[in-house]
């Protein structure tokens, strides 16, 4: 970590840069507008809106995960990984600067910007955790991607800070209202992530891919490649078992994230604590996040993300009674202790099953996976809420978590370096 610390920090700024979409586009500001703004029709009840926002998660997802694989050969082979970060952070940062276009009314228009702002997301992580191997070595995987994601939650939670003063107090930024306020939350969002992606392209570099054999462009040889790897994957059961297990519990971790304003706006909870929950959340995950990584170095990557689905799958029960703001402040700082952990260990913990100069076709199947997983997750949720009520319908999550921790046992831990 030492001898590349200008690349590791300007590569762990991209997760500050993109957090404030996760947190103020998928879990916060966003979900309550366009349940209460954007869906503001008549006709329309919070089931329904809750139904139309998880299609809008699952649109957005599918499309990456059907993509990704394939991308992430063709980078690999043109190295061409900074080029595809900076392309879907321009397409993310377009589509989220854009929404305060949009009238009261018209989800339809607010929800296809978000899918493509999503999509440019979620093409940003892929290739941002594909840079990994570039800045890192096995020997520090944990406590560097445990860094990028502690920098994420502080980076996301200051500019969150920012924008919920606003929106609690249009008034005393010179706005005319929470509208004005929520609008002007998305612009400094697209601002924030554009900016601080910067360092990442001046100063990471990219391990030089192992060229497919034949001729051909970067498309054609990085559509081989994809081939050949997708052979390859069939055979390695250690990484087919942990991308089984990961499919299972992370669609239950993005759900729980993108879905959780949702949730408490369904069983009747005060927006302004939700708001204030998740933002304590945000500054107790940075150091959570930290100490996760120093877990995986001294214990092992795998049983700290063990610990980390314990712990989800207790808050699932946990949220089946919960009829206060101050049980969802609770709970969210308890999710906020492991969501860090169970993500940057699982990206560590992945980069020691690959090999490094083809990190950005392996994490393009990781990101694919992950994304289908999205696609079940909302979507799954948002049937149940119609069928058995919002407040049961978290219950689904707990055989993802508990498939996800059984598959996990059964993989062998790769050799330490």
């Amino acid at each position: 970590m030492q001898e590349n610390r200008r690349a590791v920090w300007s590569w762990a700024l991209i997760d500050w840069a993109n957090s404030a979409f996760a947190v103020i586009m998928l879990t916060a500001l966003f979900p309550m507008f366009f349940k209460k703004y954007w869906c503001d029709v008549p006709g329309m009840t919070p089931e329904r809106s809750t139904l139309y926002w998880g299609l809008a998660n699952t649109i957005s997802s599918a499309a990456i995960a059907v993509l990704a694989p394939l991308l992430g050969s063709v980078a690999d082979q043109g190295n061409a990984k900074k080029k595809f970060l900076i392309g879907f952070t321009l397409l993310g940062c377009l589509g989220t600067a854009l929404l305060p276009l949009v009238g009261q009314g018209q989800f339809v228009i607010a929800g296809a910007l978000y899918v493509v702002a999503a999509f440019g997301f979620s093409g940003n992580n892929m290739f941002s955790d594909a840079l990994l191997t570039d800045v890192s070595g096995p020997a520090t995987y944990d406590r560097v991607s445990a860094l990028g994601y502690a920098l994420g939650y502080i980076g996301g939670g200051t500019l969150f800070l920012f924008c919920s003063l606003m929106v609690s107090n249009p008034a005393g930024f010179g706005l005319s209202s929470v509208p004005a306020a929520m609008k002007l939350s998305f612009v400094l969002t697209a601002g924030w992530w554009l900016v601080f992606t910067i360092p990442c392209l001046i100063w990471v570099r990219e391990t030089p891919g192992v060229p497919a054999i034949g001729e051909g462009s970067a498309l054609t040889r990085g559509f081989r490649q994809f081939v050949t790897t997708f052979k390859d994957l069939r055979h390695d059961r250690r990484l087919l078992l942990f991308l089984g297990a990961y499919v299972l519990y992370i669609d239950g971790v993005n759900t729980v994230i993108k879905m959780a304003t949702d949730f408490g706006s369904a069983i009747g909870l005060d927006d302004a604590g939700m708001i204030k929950a998740l933002l304590v959340t945000q500054f107790v995950a940075f150091p959570a996040a930290i100490v996760f990584g120093r877990i995986g170095e001294k214990f092992g990557a795998k049983r700290g993300i063990m610990v980390g689905i314990a712990v989800y799958a207790g808050v699932c029960l946990f949220a089946t009674r919960m009829d206060s703001t101050r049980e969802f402040f609770a709970m969210a700082v308890v999710i906020g202790l492991v969501q860090g952990g169970v993500q940057s260990l699982s990206r560590s913990y992945f980069a020691r099953l690959i090999p490094p100069e083809k990190g950005g076709e392996y994490f393009g199947f990781y990101n694919m996976l992950g994304k289908f997983a999205a696609v079940m997750g909302p979507a799954l949720m948002g049937v149940s809420a119609v069928l058995v009520g919002n407040r049961l319908s978290i219950l689904a999550l707990l055989l993802l978590f508990g498939g996800g921790m059984w598959l996990l046992a059964k993989v062998s831990d790769p050799q330490r370096v």
